[in-house]
């Protein structure tokens, strides 16, 4: 069953539908309802009166691209739609309580009275509660199950390798199922008709994560857990929701500056594309590329990449290549029949395009595959490259791709380090870092732009580091321990580890997050003549602290403040944020292994419900990145910390210890991997700032509408009140 067949199909239930008067001049409205030519307004009333946090949503399809825009009504219910492309838009009402209001057409200039639809009963408002409150209901292991030792009656019944249920909330979060697609919207709580053939739930989903061409990355992490306790926890979980069992718990409607929010989308790209992440303009200074257009990664899913024109709302794409034509496709990949496409492999792509970073000139920079992948001869051993004469390189999985929309052409760099995030240090040589990705790889990237601009030469303007951890208290140019090796005195220690996250702080030091469980962020300090310069420091999470809510485990992205604290998504339900100030004890060293300064860090819950049986205070939200929007493009503050809610389909803010949750509620489903901000115009108050962002999950076909739903470009703004404009 659809979300629209769920959903809508209740109205016929209600008592209250939709009216609209007829234009601006025979209609009644509140005088503190201020529209211009380009705006809608009006008041959204239910049957005990005005209904205040639901949302007005507008879309047209009478512009280039599809267009919607969504506010939130204030206390007496009135809202106002700002800025609106001349168009005819259908408008209805969405909020918690509510199923969705009957569609009608207005357009700008008007005020347009509307009437909101009550949900029939529970199960039909739950449809509208973003996905955390469902897979919440997902049962997980009680933690007297764990350490696994194996099949009864010799073990308790729990596999081997589960070592413990922070574990597995692990794989089912942050570094497994949700770090790709979201779990509980109704693509995935719901078992497509195709896969209910089989004698139990646990077959059907056995078969079920075979789908597509994701189909091997689904199977290893299936792996991670007990398999058949997994498959009998999932198919559990879809049987009790398709027997009518709704969340334990409810959402709240959008309150205080919440209120605020305004959101722009429009769609882009394909219906067979999925995207990674987008790019707006330079992190380091948000006023370039104002009112320009914002470009997407679409990893394995094409080597077209989408790009949108805001200001004539149109959409195209780029076509970026590789440079040896032998480079392998995405869409041999191995697959089963899916449920939405069949025996279709609707991923093509060479290139795995996979995060977008903009210059100080407007150009953007992409981890793109551009080859196989082992490496040409001046990154091994024999080289005389100096990174490579101290830690070669036997091969790398993407490497560059830099756009430059002046002359329209994509250049292809090679380079021997893995790239999978990268972000721009500030200084004198725009220098690009690079993560790899995985937990291994073992070095750590970076690319002097400006050499590159000079010279044209690829292979003099990159460098690279393996993370070398200061266990002497000598720093670098000691010699060290490899890894697996027992750690020695007066030695260092390398970590056999990649960056994950990777982002160059204001003191010049870089950090990477690493995904090995319970997860480690890194201090590198370049020093004058990287590589042999070059010294790391390394932090776990605070898991083996004995507080359960002091507890915080499982990384994966992240972001530096002007002040050089690291923030941190944990798959525990927290934003971490780690303040090497606070430390105690010593920064380097032998004891300076890792777990030498749990007071560094400091845990927010993020919002939402924990799973039952869970005791930590953290929620069953698992945010895949963090960003911190340092120049205020949101309004919300210089400095604050965001994430993407990838459960609560939003944007995070923490504000002053709490939490803003900027709810996307159209179409159901928002899930995001990235966001950044821009500055348009410094004078223009809120209209000249906002957050940028794209859907990020790798089916889009699992938010409504299903299948033929294209990603989203998202616009979020703060505006001061619900009716500025």
């Amino acid at each position: 069953m659809t979300f629209r067949q769920f959903a809508l199909g209740t109205t016929a239930f209600a008592s209250v539908a939709m009216t609209m008067l007829p234009d601006a001049n025979a209609q009644t409205s509140d005088p503190a309802i201020k529209i211009g030519d380009s705006d809608l307004g009006g008041v959204v009333t239910g049957p005990n009166g005005p209904e205040a946090g639901v949302w007005v949503i507008a879309e047209t399809s009478e512009l280039p691209t599809k267009f919607a825009k969504m506010v939130v009504t204030d206390d007496k219910g009135r809202f106002v739609l700002p800025q609106l492309p001349k168009a005819n838009y259908k408008l209805w009402v969405r909020g918690y309580g509510l199923v969705d209001s009957p569609k009608t057409e207005s357009a700008p200039g008007k005020i347009v009275n509307l009437s909101a639809t009550p949900a029939p009963n529970e199960q039909s408002a739950a449809q509208y509660y973003p996905a955390i409150y469902w897979l919440s209901m997902l049962k997980i292991p009680d933690k007297s199950q764990f350490p696994g030792t194996g099949p009864t009656p010799a073990g308790n019944g729990m596999a081997k390798n589960q070592p413990s249920q922070e574990n597995w909330l692990d794989g089912v979060k942050s570094n497994g199922c949700v770090g790709c697609h979201q779990m509980g919207s109704i693509g995935t709580r719901v078992v497509p008709k195709e896969f209910n053939v089989f004698k139990t739930s646990a077959e059907s989903w056995e078969r079920r994560i075979q789908s597509g061409q994701a189909m091997t990355s689904m199977a290893q992490q299936i792996g991670r857990f007990d398999v058949h306790l997994a498959l009998e926890n999932f198919g559990d979980w879809t049987d009790r929701i398709a027997k009518g069992e709704t969340p334990f718990a409810k959402p709240q409607r959008p309150q205080g500056v919440e209120r605020n929010v305004v959101v722009t989308e429009w769609d882009w790209g394909r219906d067979k594309m999925y995207m990674h992440d987008e790019i707006s303009t330079d992190r380091r200074n948000p006023t370039v590329n104002a009112n320009g257009k914002i470009y997407g990664s679409p990893e394995y899913s094409t080597d077209d990449l989408p790009v949108l024109d805001p200001i004539t709302n149109t959409k195209s794409e780029i076509h970026v290549g590789v440079r040896d034509p032998k480079t392998e496709s995405s869409r041999s990949d191995p697959m089963a029949p899916s449920a939405y496409w069949g025996e279709e492999p609707i991923w093509d792509s060479k290139t795995n395009t996979h995060n977008p970073m903009m210059d100080q000139k407007g150009r953007t920079w992409f981890t793109t595959r551009i080859r196989p992948e082992a490496n040409p001869a001046f990154c091994k051993a024999g080289s005389d490259h100096p990174s490579a004469k101290f830690f070669p390189l036997v091969g790398s999985g993407r490497q560059l791709s830099l756009w430059d929309p002046k002359s329209e052409k994509f250049t292809l760099i090679d380079t021997c380090f893995g790239t999978h995030h990268v972000s721009f240090a500030e200084d004198a040589n725009n220098t690009i870092w690079a993560s790899s990705g995985g937990a291994g790889g073992g070095a750590v990237g970076w690319f002097n732009t400006k050499m590159f601009d000079e010279t044209g030469d690829e292979q003099k303007s990159q460098g690279w580091t393996p993370i070398i951890i200061n266990t002497s208290g000598k720093g670098p140019g000691q010699p060290f321990t490899e890894p697996g090796k027992p750690q020695e005195p007066g030695k260092n220690m390398r970590l056999n580890a990649g960056f994950y996250g990777v982002s160059p702080a204001p003191d010049g030091s870089v950090w990477g997050t690493v995904r090995v469980f319970p997860g480690q962020i890194v201090r590198i300090i370049p020093g004058d003549n990287p590589p042999s310069t070059t010294i790391s420091e390394v932090y776990n999470t605070p898991f083996k602290v004995a507080e359960p809510d002091k507890q915080g485990y499982g990384v994966r992205g992240m972001d530096v403040d002007r002040e050089n604290r690291v923030w941190v998504p944990l798959s525990s339900g927290h934003m971490g944020m780690f303040d090497r100030r606070k430390c105690t004890g010593p920064l380097n060293g032998p004891t300076a292994t890792g777990d030498h300064c749990p007071e560094g860090w400091t845990l927010y819950p993020f919002p939402g419900p924990q799973f039952k049986g869970v005791a930590s205070n953290g929620s069953a939200e698992a945010a895949y990145y963090t960003w911190v929007d340092q120049f205020n493009t949101s309004g919300l503050g210089a400095g604050t910390p965001m994430a993407t809610g990838n459960e609560n389909e939003s944007i995070l803010a923490l504000v002053d210890g709490k939490w803003v949750n900027m709810r996307v509620p159209y179409p159901m489903g928002f899930y995001a991997k990235g966001l950044d901000g821009r500055i348009d115009d410094p004078n223009a108050g809120w209209k000249g700032r906002a957050i940028w962002t794209t859907t990020g999950t790798r089916a889009p076909f699992h938010m409504e509408g299903s299948k033929g739903t294209l990603p989203k470009v998202v616009k979020i703004q703060i505006r001061p009140d619900p009716l500025a404009n």
